[in-house]
């Protein structure tokens, strides 16, 4: 069942959630499915990005995970999913759009669920590309001191006090990065605390998440692939976009100087035509 929002967006059932999507361009085109990370609706794929996106003769995807959004949502500190159950909600969104394959873009957390759905359903991914993720190898460094915040956690009913809260952990995120835009980024989580069904649930549930990709092997992994990777990203320094690079076969990497763990705007004329390159050729 799907239902049509006045906004564009729409409510598809997939298994037994609800999943809010949204397309971009042509559906047929080669699609690209946009999957964000930890606690990130689909957003944070800003609107301008995936037109941008669409006008390249691209079908673009994005859609809020469990927990963010509009998408179904659990109690606080009760998620009721695991990796796989997200890795499942994207092939059920392919397959409620009739896309047989897709280029995979997964960001930060989401990285492991390009890495599942690209090792146990290789048939469904035209090409991946990781960005602002990494293999997770207990060698490789820490975040780094600009981000140890000492923010308190908000009340999730002081909408005001959420939004702040989220800013100052995106401004973190980002590194020092000179591209980084306050002012941009408050309106859009503004837009994101406003339109989600409990943002109590976005601010914890997918931090509780253990990760079930361990057993697959990066070296797995046959579709083409693309690491890009911010050189001021503090959450994951730059050596895990270079150390995935090197675990997945013919992988290349695309630095992305100046950002964080971000993509922002003035970067786009870097990723945006490294992602178009990236992705010829695969119709859906």
């Amino acid at each position: 069942m799907t239902t049509h929002l006045s906004n564009g967006e729409q409510l598809l059932e997939i298994r037994d959630v609800e999943l809010c999507v949204e397309t971009f361009g042509n559906p047929n085109d080669p699609a690209v499915l946009l999957i964000d990370g930890a606690g990130a609706s689909m957003l944070w794929w800003e609107d301008e990005l995936c037109e941008r996106i669409a006008r390249s003769d691209r079908f673009v995807i994005r859609y809020d995970n469990r927990d963010t959004g509009r998408s179904t949502s659990y109690p606080p500190g009760e998620p009721g999913y695991a990796y796989t159950d997200l890795a499942g909600d994207a092939l059920g969104i392919l397959d409620a759009l009739n896309v047989e394959r897709a280029h995979i873009v997964c960001r930060s957390m989401s990285g492991g669920i390009g890495h599942i759905i690209a090792v146990d359903h290789p048939d469904r991914v035209a090409s991946l590309t990781f960005v602002s993720t990494s293999t997770g190898a207990d060698d490789l460094p820490p975040p780094t001191n600009d981000i140890n915040l000492t923010v308190a956690a908000p009340d999730p009913a002081d909408s005001t006090a959420v939004v702040d809260y989220v800013l100052a952990w995106t401004k973190a995120y980002a590194g020092g990065s000179p591209y980084f835009d306050e002012t941009g980024t408050r309106t859009l989580v503004e837009r994101d605390v406003a339109r989600a069904r409990s943002f109590a649930s976005t601010l914890v549930n997918h931090d509780m998440l253990d990760f079930e990709g361990s057993a697959r092997d990066f070296g797995a992994i046959t579709a083409p692939t693309l690491v890009a990777h911010g050189d001021h990203d503090p959450l994951l320094p730059l050596p895990h976009g270079q150390a995935l690079r090197d675990a997945v076969p013919g992988a290349q990497l695309l630095v992305l100087e100046g950002a964080g763990h971000d993509l922002p705007k003035p970067l786009w004329d870097s990723f945006v035509p490294a992602l178009i390159q990236h992705t010829e050729g695969g119709r859906s």
